[in-house]
């Protein structure tokens, strides 16, 4: 059955659904969020296949109605973490000894039951759970997760056939082998994509993992976890555990078989991963491979020939939608003082027409951030900006968390281009404006380049080529996705792969190759056809 050379075509992007008013995908969606409203969901760990209830309980709530149970899920403690670890080696030599392409065959399968089963299932649940509007859930939790899975065999399949030169004396190959040890995943609220991704590649390279998933992400990624075992992947592959971060940590970090951190959060988490392991070096087998993508400080960057339209459309939708809370989302901007006018009155249009609200009704564009903790940190910026004579709040600026974590998008110009929220990521509906003389262009890029200390996406607006080139010589390592014309955000799979670098994490390209390569450590083998069979060479001869 394996013995065919197997490669997998480039796929094509999974086709996002509109969800017009009468669709079929419409109505069914709702049927689901109704039904998920109505029921609460008991989480279990899934440990070597199994489902693990520890009694010690949470509860996952909506944050647009933060007094409604969604779901209650069951905290892992050591033992079960311990469990997981074990489960993940237990599974690794059958796993990483089938062949790729029958590992490829269950994410595919994967992707076909998300495309064509659960599609509506995993949306409703990242509407409810994490508080995305249909078209933000839709192009996460169906088409990113889909086109993840896919495109992930493609590329892997050239990792595989990519071999060294053999000749008449020789036959040489490389071996791909998995990681030796498990993987620790640290997935984010944020993305049911990235979930779904920081695992299933892992796993698609021959290794298996243990999962600790965000707890507010929890009900969407039980969903997830539940499909992968329905396309077939086997038991303990991918570990899902539940629980405390600082707990499972511990555990964790502590293994002699851990290989490796694939990880999305935040930078301050990440360093902390980072200095734990780099503290434990004398345990592990080997030098666990760190992956991590942190936050950023995403800018758009105007010329003064850029369309003041398009430049307020990528303001509204790149800083605006999901309320800011991707690591892409436009947070700063810079603008020509010529321009300022025109695009404001653009953006304002805009803003004033953007209704906030609950998921649920699908004609509000912004919904609620994530949690009690973030609404209070989000606000405390504004309250500084509201405060402060260098600053000037134009639009929004108002909250609401008595039912639900509301924030409007509010819209901040500043007169220092130092003022905090040009500077620290903030990781909500905020967008900060900074106003420079058109004759400032090349000052204000480099000013651009070392305000912050993240790295991840930006983009500049212009139509005069020469100032385009500019921007983009200039802000050479300000951004790991750059945006020429368009808002910072919205990476495809298989056309933008994403990621930053300086203190937006390692920058190894999920969407990609570069990614894969990471959890694979390559092996050499030369077979020589005719062995020497003396010691002297032909320049001893006398």
């Amino acid at each position: 059955m394996n013995n065919a050379i197997y490669n997998f075509r480039e796929p094509k992007n999974e086709p996002i659904l509109t969800y017009m008013p009468g669709s079929p995908e419409r109505q069914k969606l709702i049927d689901e969020l109704n039904a998920q409203y109505l029921k609460t969901t008991d989480i279990p760990l899934i440990i070597g296949g199994k489902e693990v209830r520890t009694g010690k309980t949470g509860k996952v709530v909506m944050p647009s109605e933060h007094g409604h149970l969604l779901a209650t899920y069951h905290m892992a403690g050591e033992k079960e973490v311990e469990m997981a670890v074990r489960a993940a080696l237990d599974a690794k030599c059958e796993w990483m000894t089938l062949s790729w392409m029958e590992r490829a065959a269950i994410m595919i399968k994967a992707a076909e039951l998300i495309s064509k089963k659960y599609r509506f299932l995993l949306n409703a649940s990242t509407m409810l759970g994490q508080g995305k509007n249909v078209h933000q859930a839709e192009i996460d939790s169906a088409c990113e997760v889909i086109d993840y899975l896919r495109f992930n065999a493609y590329f892997a399949s050239l990792i595989y056939k990519e071999q060294p030169l053999s000749d008449d004396f020789s036959i040489n190959r490389l071996e791909y082998r998995p990681l030796e040890g498990f993987i620790f995943t640290v997935t984010p609220f944020n993305f049911t994509a990235i979930a779904s991704n920081l695992n299933t590649s892992v796993a698609l390279m021959g290794n298996t993992t243990l999962w600790k998933p965000a707890t507010s992400s929890l009900l969407s990624n039980y969903y997830l976890m539940k499909i992968l075992q329905e396309a077939g992947l086997p038991d303990g592959v991918i570990n899902f555990v539940p629980g405390p971060g600082s707990l499972i940590s511990s555990v964790v970090l502590k293994h002699k078989e851990l290989a490796g951190i694939h990880f999305t959060g935040s930078n301050a988490t990440l360093n902390t991963l980072w200095k734990q392991v780099s503290e434990n070096l004398h345990i592990y087998r080997s030098y666990p491979k760190i992956v991590g993508e942190t936050g950023g400080k995403d800018f758009i960057f105007a010329h003064l020939s850029a369309d003041p339209l398009e430049l307020a459309s990528a303001i509204a939708r790149g800083a605006f939608e999901y309320q800011g809370q991707k690591c892409s989302a436009a947070s700063r901007a810079y603008i020509p003082m010529s321009l300022w006018k025109a695009a404001k009155n653009h953006l304002m249009t805009m803003l004033s027409e953007t209704k906030t609200g609950g998921e649920r009704d699908f004609k509000n564009a912004v919904n609620s951030v994530i949690d009690e903790a973030s609404f209070d940190r989000i606000m405390s910026y504004i309250d500084i900006a509201r405060t402060s004579p260098m600053a000037e709040i134009i639009a929004g600026g108002k909250s609401d968390k008595s039912i639900g974590y509301f924030i409007e998008p509010t819209v901040i110009v500043v007169s220092d281009p130092h003022f905090i929220t040009m500077e620290e990521e903030i990781f909500g509906p905020v967008m900060t404006i900074c106003i420079y003389e058109d004759d400032k262009y090349e000052e204000t890029l480099k000013l651009c380049d070392e305000t912050s200390p993240y790295a991840l996406t930006g983009s500049i607006f212009s139509n005069d080529k020469y100032a385009m080139i500019k921007a983009c010589r200039i802000l050479r390592y300000s951004a790991g996705n750059f945006y020429i014309n368009d808002k910072p955000t919205g990476a495809m799979v298989g056309q933008q792969p994403f990621g930053g670098a300086r203190a937006s994490g390692t920058n190894d390209k999920a969407g990609s190759h570069l990614n894969l390569i990471r959890w694979v450590s390559p092996r050499t083998i030369k077979e020589t056809l005719i062995p020497a069979t003396g010691f002297r060479y032909p320049f001893m001869e006398e």
